[in-house]
């Protein structure tokens, strides 16, 4: 019973840890990165998301703070009515993620 308790609070902290470690980056933050050059414009950064796939509509995005890496995350719905999630390194604007969304 230990070792089973041990086990979920260190799971439960690890998952806590993880949580901690993205935060949304906040509208004037992101006007400073971008003017920096230290991301892409979110208009850049959106149209490669959207280019994944023809047709669809952005139906939410945020940029996060990961690890210290900026990642652009946009939610999509395509012409079939299915929804995309597609994250993007904000500084290079690579495709990290383009899955189906359950």
């Amino acid at each position: 019973m230990k070792t089973l308790t041990a086990l979920i609070t260190a799971a439960a902290l690890a998952l806590g840890a993880n949580v901690a470690f993205a935060r949304d980056v906040q509208p004037d933050e992101v006007v400073k990165l971008v003017n920096a050059k230290t991301i892409k414009s979110l208009d850049q950064l959106k149209t490669t998301a959207m280019a994944k796939h023809p047709g669809a509509t952005v139906t939410d995005s945020e940029l996060e703070d990961e690890y210290g890496r900026y990642i652009y995350k946009v939610e999509l719905r395509d012409t079939q009515n299915v929804e995309w999630e597609v994250a993007l390194d904000a500084k290079t604007g690579e495709v990290l993620k383009d899955e189906q969304d359950s």
